[in-house]
């Protein structure tokens, strides 16, 4: 086992930030939820528009990192599965050996595109066809799983395949602008499970999926009408969360607000827990989802 975690379960401040790898200006799926330490519940952070940006969100948490000790969880993969074919992408000659390559790799082939999108690689050739994307299923596509997604799975639920770009609930956009972000914010702050703790680099990032935590807690969302405040409440307090108020809105057409804030709860709770942080040794390539 992977013997990376932190001798103080506590940080100042939990953010859970529900993703978005869409191509348009503005991502009106991105929620940021945020705790302080203790039991007080979270609370969502608004952003300096309408809506955020990549961009402005990456602005807005780098400050937040900075400042004070936070950790931060991320809805999309923070990599590819390796194990199964000893290899990211099995057959390229300069496939990455590494989670930082394979980072590094995602953000040169994008690097014309503005506001952390990742969708560029589906043009070039040979990377497209390890992709299900819109108007294109790479001829190399295959449903591969990570070792996290599959424990997942087998005690709960999982997520979409990393490499699916298609669909309801496909983590594939998110992932590969979320790469390009994790190459930026590795400087600034630990990225879990792939480094051990460095003390000049307090925060800790971590990969979370918001979906996990509602079942953990045995929720699941009411048919028609998705999550409703009393589901929240209730996984709040299984989370040891004081509740939400009456009159708080949950904002987002998929759940946004909802996952960001029951994810900020879970981090906080899971956190605390020293069997959180002991995750397999291929987690070293594969990235682990934090809670499983």
């Amino acid at each position: 086992m992977n013997g990376f975690f932190l001798s103080i379960m506590e940080f100042d401040s939990y953010i859970g930030i529900d993703w978005s790898g869409d191509k348009n200006k503005y991502q009106k799926g991105i929620s940021v939820a945020k705790c302080k330490n203790g039991d007080e519940v979270p609370y969502i952070i608004n952003p300096p528009q309408k809506f955020w940006t990549r961009s402005t969100l990456i602005s807005w948490l780098i400050e937040e990192i900075l400042k004070e000790n936070v950790l931060v969880g991320f809805d999309f993969s923070f990599s590819y599965p390796f194990y199964d074919k000893s290899s990211y992408l099995p057959g390229i000659k300069d496939s990455p050996i590494n989670v930082f390559k394979l980072w590094k790799l995602v953000e040169s082939l994008n690097t014309k595109y503005h506001n952390f999108y990742g969708g560029g690689i589906w043009n070039i050739d040979p990377y497209n066809k390890f992709f299900n994307a819109p108007g294109l299923k790479g001829k190399l596509y295959s449903s591969r799983r990570r070792l996290t997604e599959i424990c997942a799975k087998n005690r709960i639920h999982s997520p979409s395949p990393t490499f699916n770009c298609v669909g309801p609930g496909a983590v594939g956009t998110g992932s590969l602008a979320g790469m390009r972000v994790l190459d930026l914010l590795k400087n600034k702050a630990c990225i879990w499970p792939f480094e051990k703790i460095n003390h000049l680099k307090k925060s800790v990032i971590v990969e979370i999926f918001p979906t996990f935590y509602f079942r953990l807690a045995k929720i699941k969302p009411d048919k028609g009408k998705g999550y409703t405040l009393e589901n929240i409440n209730s996984g709040l307090n299984f989370y040891k969360s004081l509740p939400l108020p009456n009159n708080q809105i949950i904002k987002g057409s998929d759940q946004d607000d909802a996952d960001a804030i029951i994810s900020s709860a879970a981090l906080r709770f899971l956190s605390r827990n020293d069997k959180s942080w002991r995750v397999p040794n291929n987690s070293q390539k594969e990235g682990w989802i934090f809670g499983v």
